[in-house]
């Protein structure tokens, strides 16, 4: 089911990346970002493509996180979490399993 989807680690977020949305701010930092289309989206004409991409930013994790031991489990709760975008999961529904 992650056929065709890239992971990747950059620096810090572009915001012409994230849209009008912003990010970075005392209520809410970027660790990740998905940016494809969502598996219960895709429809029989959905085909060559380019992947669907999960970016984790390492500078807000290392700036949030205060040990290797938490950048590692936000690593791994931030992929889980776009990951679950991947699959069709809405922010709503991201928080309700945990994972947000």
């Amino acid at each position: 089911m992650l056929d065709n989807i890239d992971v990747v680690v950059e620096d810090e977020p572009s915001p012409g990346a994230i849209g009008a949305r912003s990010f970075d701010t005392e209520d809410e930092t970027l660790f990740g970002l998905y940016e494809g289309t969502p598996l219960t989206e895709r429809d029989s004409a959905y085909s060559m493509v380019l992947p669907d991409k999960i970016t984790v930013f390492r500078g807000p994790l290392e700036r949030e996180c205060g040990s290797t031991a938490e950048i590692a489990r936000e690593v791994r709760m931030t992929v889980v979490h776009e990951l679950a975008h991947h699959f069709g999961l809405d922010e709503r529904q991201i928080d309700e399993l945990g994972f947000a």
